[in-house]
C-alpha cells in the first residue's frame, strides 16, 4: 500500500504518494476517484488500463479518468516511485475543457514542457517556491491537456472589466491577508471560477493570486519587523503567516536576510543589507 499524504485541498486535491511495493508483490486493481494527472518524480511502475500496458519512469505523467478501473505493477526495479499528483472536482475539469479523450490517454511519456512543470510543482509542495498548489496543479493540467490535445490555449484577451476585476480582487485579498485566504475564496469574489480567475488575474496583474497573497503578508511583516520589538513568531503570525518556519524561509527568500537579520538593519545595523547587496553587484 503507497503511503498518501493530502497537501491541499479545495477544487483540486494534491497528494504526495510514496509507494512501498517491491517486485513480486501481488497488484491489485484500484479505482481513480477524480480526474486526475500524477507526476512520476522518482522511480519507475507498470500501469494496466483500458487493455493497455504502459512503464512509466521518472518524469512520466500518469492520467487518470473519474470512475475508471487500472492495475498498477513493480515487475522490473525496486523503486519505491514516488508521485505528485493533482486530483480534480467535475466542475473544474469542465472549466479547464480542452478534448475530453485526453483524460482517456493512460500515460504521457516524460517530456519537457510537462517534466519543468512537474519539477516546479515539486518545489512548490516543499516550500521552496511561492506558488499555491492548487495554481500550479491547474497550470500543469492545463499544459498537459494541451500538449495532448495539440491545442495551444490562445492568450487571455482582457476586456477594460477584467483589468478592474482583478484590480479590486487584488485590493481584497490585501485587505484580507492577515486571514486564511485560499483560490477558490479569492475567485468567489470576483465571481468567475477558480481556472479563469487564476489566468485572468495572472494575465492582468503579472503575478498569481497566492504570489500576490504572500507578498502582501511579506510586507506587513517588514512594517512591523521595522516598527515594534514583538517577537518573530508574532510577528509571522499577525502577518497572517500561519507556520514560523515557512515565514522565516520565505522572507529571507525575498529579503536575502532573516527577519531578525532584516529588524537589526532597520534599527540602524545597515552592514547587513549593504553585505548582503554588495554580493549581487
Amino acid at each position: 500500500m503507497p503511503a498518501i499524504t493530502t497537501l491541499h485541498s479545495g477544487s483540486i486535491i494534491a497528494i504526495d504518494y510514496r509507494c512501498t511495493a517491491v517486485p513480486g508483490d501481488e497488484p491489485y486493481t484500484e479505482v481513480h476517484q477524480y480526474h486526475s494527472v500524477s507526476y512520476v518524480r522518482k522511480g519507475s511502475f507498470g500501469c494496466r488500463y483500458r487493455g493497455r500496458s504502459f512503464e512509466l519512469v521518472t518524469g512520466s505523467v500518469l492520467i487518470g479518468y473519474a470512475g475508471d478501473e487500472y492495475l498498477c505493477t513493480h515487475d522490473h526495479h525496486d523503486c519505491r516511485d514516488e508521485c505528485l499528483s493533482f486530483h480534480l472536482t467535475p466542475e473544474l475539469v469542465e472549466s479547464i475543457g480542452i478534448r475530453s479523450d485526453a483524460w482517456r490517454f493512460g500515460s504521457v511519456a516524460p517530456l519537457p514542457e510537462l517534466m519543468i512543470l512537474g519539477e516546479l510543482a515539486q518545489a512548490t509542495a516543499e516550500g521552496r517556491c511561492d506558488f499555491g498548489l492548487d495554481e500550479i496543479g491547474m497550470l500543469f493540467t492545463s499544459r498537459f491537456l494541451e500538449v495532448v490535445s495539440g491545442q495551444d490555449r490562445a492568450p487571455v484577451k482582457t476586456r477594460p472589466q477584467d483589468r478592474r476585476r482583478a484590480v479590486e480582487t487584488a485590493l481584497w485579498i490585501d485587505a484580507h491577508a492577515q486571514q486564511p485566504v485560499n483560490l477558490e475564496s479569492t475567485a468567489r469574489e470576483a465571481g468567475l471560477s477558480p481556472f479563469h480567475f487564476l489566468r485572468m488575474f495572472s494575465s492582468v496583474l503579472g503575478v498569481t493570486p497566492h504570489q500576490y497573497l504572500v507578498r502582501s503578508r511579506l510586507r506587513r511583516a517588514a512594517r512591523l519587523l521595522a516598527g515594534d520589538d514583538r517577537p518573530i513568531s508574532e510577528v509571522a503570525f499577525d502577518a497572517g503567516f500561519a507556520d514560523l518556519s515557512n515565514f522565516v524561509r520565505t522572507f529571507h527568500r525575498a529579503a536575502g536576510v532573516s527577519p531578525r537579520g532584516f529588524r537589526h538593519a532597520a534599527r540602524g545595523n545597515r552592514k547587513i543589507l549593504q553585505d548582503r547587496y554588495t554580493k549581487l553587484l
